[in-house]
C-alpha cells in the first residue's frame, strides 16, 4: 500500500506548473516515498521496538502527505477526484499503520 500511495502521488503531481518543480510537488512527493521507505526500513532493522518507531514515522510522512493534498486541492493544483483518491488510499494506509502500531506496542 506505501508503494501503491507513491505512484498515485507521482502520477497525481506529473502535471504540477513547473514551478511548483521544488515546491509543493517535491514535498509531496518526498512525503509519499517516505511512507513505504520508513515502513520497509523498520522491517529491515529486525526489531520490534526499531520497527514501531518507523511505523509511526510512516504515519507521520503519510499525514503530512494528507495535508499537502489538501493544500493542493485548495490552491488549484489537482481536482477534487485526484485529492480524494490520494485522501482514500491514504485513509486505509493510516488505519493499517494504527492497527500494526497497536498490535506490536500494546
Amino acid at each position: 500500500m506505501g508503494v501503491q500511495i507513491a505512484e498515485d502521488t507521482y502520477s497525481a503531481t506529473q502535471d504540477f506548473p513547473k514551478d511548483e518543480t521544488f515546491g509543493l510537488r517535491s514535498q509531496m512527493r518526498r512525503a509519499s516515498v517516505a511512507v513505504a521507505s520508513n515502513i520497509a526500513e523498520g522491517w529491515g532493522r529486525n526489531s520490534r521496538k526499531d520497527y514501531v518507531r518507523f511505523l509511526r514515522i510512516a504515519r507521520g510522512s503519510l499525514y503530512e502527505l494528507k495535508t499537502q493534498v489538501e493544500v493542493a486541492r485548495r490552491v488549484g493544483l489537482m481536482d477534487q477526484a485526484t485529492s480524494e483518491r490520494l485522501r482514500d488510499i491514504s485513509g486505509r494506509a493510516g488505519r493499517v499503520l494504527h492497527g500494526l502500531i497497536t498490535s506490536l506496542d500494546p
